[in-house]
């Protein structure tokens, strides 16, 4: 059952976590600084891309696929809460003060997973209300 929206959701969110930090800056200045040159940020959003992807392959186990779905959700939590740290410490007026698009690529992954989420548990429910006619 890979047709469900639920699938488009987790697609979306694994290229935003995949493929999208390649090319969007997450902070500008004079150079602009890319995910993948801090190794925790390259890691979580590889994690976050990972998580999504094997989750829609696990469309046979629900209850599976919305728990990966809330701990991705968790690991995106933590990458926007090591942005704002860093955005919270870095002084005023150094190379790397602007922020970049790449910025909101965490919140962008979060809405996306609550969307899936949403509908992965509006699936099972109706799963279970076939199985009540049973």
């Amino acid at each position: 059952m890979l047709q469900r929206i639920q699938t488009v959701y987790l697609l979306i969110t694994s290229v935003c976590a995949g493929v999208l930090p390649h090319y969007l800056s997450l902070w500008g200045g004079s150079t602009d600084e890319f995910a993948f040159e801090s190794i925790e940020y390259y890691v979580l959003f590889l994690a976050s891309a990972l998580l999504a992807l094997i989750s829609i392959f696990l469309f046979k186990s629900r209850q599976t696929q919305f728990v990966l779905g809330r701990f991705n959700i968790i690991l995106n939590l933590i990458l926007l809460g090591l942005f704002v740290y860093r955005l919270l410490t870095v002084s005023g007026e150094t190379a790397n003060s602007e922020k970049g698009i790449g910025l909101l690529l965490p919140i962008l992954s979060i809405v996306l997973l609550v969307l899936a989420n949403k509908a992965i548990k509006k699936d099972e429910a109706l799963v279970k209300s076939v199985d009540r006619l049973r």
